[in-house]
Order: structure tokens, then sequence, then C-alpha cells
């Protein structure tokens, strides 16, 4: 007689012991009593999974987690702040986040307590490294996608998400599907999303890949958050590297391979985009957002606008 696969994770079902309540077609609704909103979860196969987060709870909690184990193989895709609008829960101020996926291995020492934060809205996708293994013919050079598929050091990577890969995720949280085809329909999304991002990934044009710890991913991420802090002020390198404690060196060879860009070149990208947001959401006119974020020259940041979305500001702002 053969087994039918189990098709929800055991963690979901742990959740939804701890909270007391039941999944219904692999979603837990969280009872009002802990907060709102609720958590999904799907086994499609042994070798690929996903989780979706999107709820607020009164407090943090700790959920054991059964398959500890069973995740030292894995890659992680973790999506970020890709939810519609009209899904993100009140309090959780996204509306100014950029999207971006992180790309991580797995550490071997996997937790076997994970925290449930307050807060969360997002999309995780596990994949057996062995399985996305044998579907390569070659890696066609790519330092990166050798690395990150053989699993053997500690790696990750951030990628912004463009609108081509938005639309796939939008796909999967609000089209309406058939209980019949649900899990087939999620995995061939989930797997069309980890193709594209592969894809992203092989072009980074890294020679040589440094097996990152906690502090460097926490010291990097810092830097980040000081450049978004101040869009208006174009990073000083040697300024950040004094507050991150590194060496300039080191400092921009972990930022390029984690986020695959320079540290300048990353702050005008993200400068372009609160721009846009400016124009777009808040009706800035052009004026009042180049001299926000730091232009003295409105025709300098007509260029710079020009260069990363195609359009001039003005020409942006009069096509909504």
């Amino acid at each position: 007689m053969e087994t039918k696969l189990q098709t929800e994770p055991n963690v979901l079902k742990a959740f939804a012991q701890l909270l007391g309540t039941e999944i219904k077609n692999w979603r837990l609704e969280i009872p009002q009593k802990f907060g709102k909103g609720y958590c999904s979860g799907f086994v499609f196969n042994q070798h690929i999974r996903m989780m979706v987060f999107n709820y607020e709870l009164n407090e943090d909690l700790i959920v054991e987690n059964p398959d500890v184990n069973a995740a030292a193989r894995t890659i992680l895709f973790k999506f970020q702040n890709i939810f519609p609008q009209t899904e993100i829960l009140p309090g959780e101020r996204q509306s100014r986040a950029m999207p971006s996926v992180l790309i991580a291995t797995r550490s071997l020492d996997t937790e076997v307590l994970i925290p449930v934060h307050t807060n969360t809205s997002t999309i995780n996708i596990e994949v057996n490294a062995d399985y996305l293994n044998g579907l390569f013919y070659s890696f066609g050079g790519s330092a990166v996608l050798q690395s990150l598929l053989r699993n053997t050091q500690p790696l990750l990577f951030e990628q912004i998400i463009y609108p081509s890969l938005q639309k796939i995720v939008d796909e999967m949280i609000a089209e309406q599907v058939d209980e019949t085809f649900k899990l087939f329909f999620l995995r061939v999304k989930a797997e069309e999303l980890i193709c594209r991002l592969l894809m992203v990934l092989q072009i980074r044009d890294a020679k040589q890949l440094y097996p990152l710890n906690k502090h460097d991913v926490q010291t990097i991420y810092k830097v980040k958050e000081r450049m978004l802090e101040r869009l208006e002020t174009p990073p000083v390198i040697k300024e950040l590297a004094a507050s991150a404690g590194m060496s300039p060196t080191k400092l921009k060879r972990l930022f390029k391979q984690v986020f695959g860009n320079s540290i300048f070149n990353y702050y005008q990208d993200l400068r372009m985009k609160e721009a846009a947001l400016l124009l777009k959401e808040d009706k800035l006119s052009v004026s009042d957002v180049g001299y926000r974020l730091g232009f003295t020259n409105l025709s300098h940041f007509s260029r710079v606008f020009k260069d990363h979305t195609g359009m001039k500001p003005k020409q942006y702002s009069q096509s909504f």
C-alpha cells in the first residue's frame, strides 16, 4: 500500500498545537487571543516545502522545530516585504520597505527551538541542495551558484525583487486555486521563483566567496540600515568601515558578496527607489524630492533618476 505524503510541515502542526487551534486546508488562522493573521505551510515533496507567514502576535512565542535535522541540507529562500498593500497587517510598517529575498545556506547546527516573532510577513521556501544540484548539467562557471548549491559553507545573498518576480509572488498569494490543484500550482510557482533567482545569482561577478559568520552578517546589515536612514548623504567608505569595525577592504568585499553591488551603487539604487516612491505615493514635486534626497543640482538628479528608471522624474510623476 502506497504511503500518502504528509503535505503539512511538522513545525506548522507544532505551532497550531501551541496556539490550541487546527490547520484547515494547509492554513492556520491565529486565534484572536494570541493576535491576528494566518500562517500556511505546504510540503510539496521530500525536496521542497514552503511557509507563508502574515500575522501579528500579541507577544513573541517559542515553538519546537520537529524537523531540526531535515533542514541541514536545505537552501532557504526568504521573501520579505512582498505582500500586497491590502495583505499587510496594521503595525507592520512595511509600506516603504523594499521587497527582497534572502538566499541562505542552512547551518548544520540548526536551532531546535525557533522564535516566532510578533510581526511576521514573509514567504519561506526551503529546497534540498542535492535536489537542486541534480537539476543542473553545469554551473556555467558561476562561483556564486557553485558555492550556494554545494551548501558546504555559511553563505547569504540578498536580491532586490524586480517586477517579474513580484508578479509570480502575487499570483501565489492572490490566485484562487481549487484544492485539487493547489499543491501542484504552488510548487510550480515556487520552483519558477527559485529558477529565476538562481539565474540572477549566476550573473553576479564574484570570483571568490568568503564564508560568513553571524557577526559579519549583523555588521553588514547595520551598514545597510545606516545608509537607509541617511539617503540624503552619500556614504563615506572609511566612516562606514570604522563604525562597522572592519577594514574598508573587508567591508566592500562582504557588502558586494551579500548584495551583489558596490556600496555606492547600492546606495544610489536605494535613493532612486525612494525618489520614485516620493513622486508616486507622496505626490511631491520633482524639486522637493531632489532636495530631500540631498541633490543640490536638479539636473543631476534628473539624469541619475533616468539612468535608474528609464524616465525623467517629471515624466515619471505624470505617468500616474
